[in-house]
């Protein structure tokens, strides 16, 4: 009798449509540094924008992911294609598609402008 109650409550919380499954997780665009150990460029990409870049428009939008080359290319990136300059940085939209690639760290004066119109590809900040 008590098996019934349940299996009559969950028709009805299905009946009510009370019962969803969790939506899976939105995907975010993301903006990846390909680095490797020992690379300048890459230590001094971490000094001068890494620290700030989190608390940018631009951070905001499309999170830093440090991926080394050095170690197997991460399962999720299989349509991405893999590169051997250092630091190299893809922006990559929210559906895990390559919108754009700078190849070296040009300093931060460059980088920032450079930087925009990646972002830009992005299209409106919604």
């Amino acid at each position: 009798m008590r098996q019934r109650r349940v299996v009559g409550a969950f028709a009805a919380v299905l009946a009510l449509g009370l019962w969803a499954l969790p939506a899976p997780a939105a995907r975010a665009a993301e903006l990846l540094v390909l680095e490797q150990p020992g690379c300048a460029w890459c230590a001094r990409f971490h000094a001068e924008i890494a620290p700030a870049y989190p608390h940018t428009d631009d951070g905001r939008r499309a999170p830093l992911r440090r991926v080394d080359i050095t170690r197997p290319w991460p399962a999720d990136l299989a349509g991405i294609p893999p590169d051997r300059l250092t630091p190299t940085f893809i922006l990559l939209d929210d559906d895990g598609a390559e919108l754009a690639r700078l190849r070296g760290y040009p300093g931060d004066h460059f980088f920032w402008p450079m930087l925009g119109e990646m972002i830009g590809r992005l299209g409106p900040p919604t």
